[in-house]
């Protein structure tokens, strides 16, 4: 599709995707064209296809998250009724006291499947944490962090021990993770991770792909956390709409891990 001169292609591409969504083309919680089919449409790059949609993203017009890709917006906004927490908040409400045995900081260069993820370009250096998560002493989970170095370089090795990433960028340089996308799954414990967490080896792991992002929709970072299955499980709430109970449709209301004793 051919674009006009004098108009900065990353807002046509967002117009048109404006118009599309206006007219019913795609229908709400329906899922956009990948950034790759857009820019190949478009016959722009990637970089381009990334400024239209956080403009469409920051008016609400759609929502993106990691792995399953863009999707269009609709009136009823969900997640707001979700809060969004970390670690520690997660644990000070199940009456633990946290605490997280840093494993290792390294810089390496992000992986191909990274890329996407974080919006950076191939060949980029980040940082990757690993941790073990306490739960008044007792092994809990275990995660692995990558960041950007911009976002990495920040945060006190020291302090990661009793603070969480989420805490440090927001408290000490007003970097405010506002949004939060996460994939859950199921594992097997390897001898690594059955060894960290003090579980029998192939004993079963929830898994929780999580990336959070700050003002303008820019990825901060993705955590893969693995928790002992036998300490932790999710419950969820939803809430039917007391104005129109004879609809089917129930938003989330709640969705927070309950851990065990």
């Amino acid at each position: 599709m051919k674009l006009k001169d004098g108009i900065p292609r990353h807002a046509q591409i967002s117009k048109w995707l404006r118009d599309q969504i206006d007219n019913g083309n795609f229908k709400p919680d329906e899922k956009l064209p990948s950034e790759n089919e857009l820019a190949k449409k478009f016959d722009v790059s990637r970089v381009t296809i990334r400024r239209a949609l956080q403009s469409l993203e920051s008016e609400a017009i759609i929502y993106r998250c990691q792995g399953l890709g863009s999707f269009v917006s609709d009136d009823r906004a969900p997640h707001n009724l979700v809060q969004l927490t970390d670690f520690n908040e997660d644990m000070a409400k199940a009456g633990l006291e946290a605490s997280s045995v840093v494993k290792s900081i390294s810089t390496v260069t992000a992986p191909k499947w990274l890329l996407d993820i974080l919006e950076i370009e191939e060949g980029t250096k980040v940082m990757k944490i690993d941790r073990l998560r306490l739960g008044d002493g007792d092994p809990v989970a275990y995660d692995s962090t990558w960041l950007p170095i911009l976002y990495g370089q920040l945060l006190d090795e020291k302090s990661l021990q009793n603070h969480t990433i989420y805490k440090q960028l927001e408290e000490n340089y007003d970097i405010p993770i506002i949004r939060g996308c996460y994939k859950i799954s199921a594992a097997v414990a390897d001898e690594q991770l059955s060894d960290d967490l003090k579980t029998k080896e192939n004993s079963p792991l929830l898994v929780i792909d999580r990336v959070s992002y700050t003002i303008g929709g820019k990825p901060v970072y993705y955590q893969k956390r693995y928790y002992r299955s036998d300490r932790v499980l999710y419950e969820m709430t939803l809430e039917r709409d007391q104005n129109d109970p004879s609809s089917s449709e129930m938003p989330l209301k709640e969705f927070v891990p309950v851990f065990k004793p």
